[in-house]
């Protein structure tokens, strides 16, 4: 059944160019809609964004994970580079407070950024605030 009509049509027929193909989501200008409205899709695009994101710029130059620059730049370059291109798009998409999947794929980049691991017990909140900005 196709959530959008409720019936068990696939395709609409335009009546200019033939049948357009109706679909549950779709990729819109870099951005995952969904017919149902929820931000999901595009939440699991955007994080795959950033991670990919932060390698290429760690893999060109190592200045995200480099020591011997500062905490300060590393986390300007992060905010300007890595965290826009993960919250772009992000205003069109419906708040929930059980959506944390963007806070969590952010604190392990910082936790990587300023060689932080789990098992040192630093906590993760205000880790962003001391250590980066």
């Amino acid at each position: 059944m196709n959530p959008v009509t409720r019936t068990g049509c696939t395709s609409v027929d335009n009546g200019v160019n033939g049948n357009l193909e109706l679909v549950d989501k779709f990729c819109y200008l870099g951005d995952m809609l969904s017919v149902d409205g929820e931000a999901d899709a595009a939440v699991e695009t955007r994080i795959r964004i950033e991670w990919n994101k932060f390698r290429q710029l760690d893999k060109l130059i190592p200045l995200l994970t480099n020591k011997d620059i500062s905490l300060i730049v590393r986390g300007r370059l992060y905010n300007s580079c890595v965290r826009n291109s993960m919250l772009h798009g992000s205003e069109t998409w419906p708040i929930r407070k059980e959506n944390v999947a963007l806070q969590w794929a952010e604190t392990r980049i910082v936790r990587w950024m300023c060689g932080v691991k789990l098992q040192d017990r630093v906590p993760s909140k205000g880790l962003r605030k001391t250590r980066i900005r």
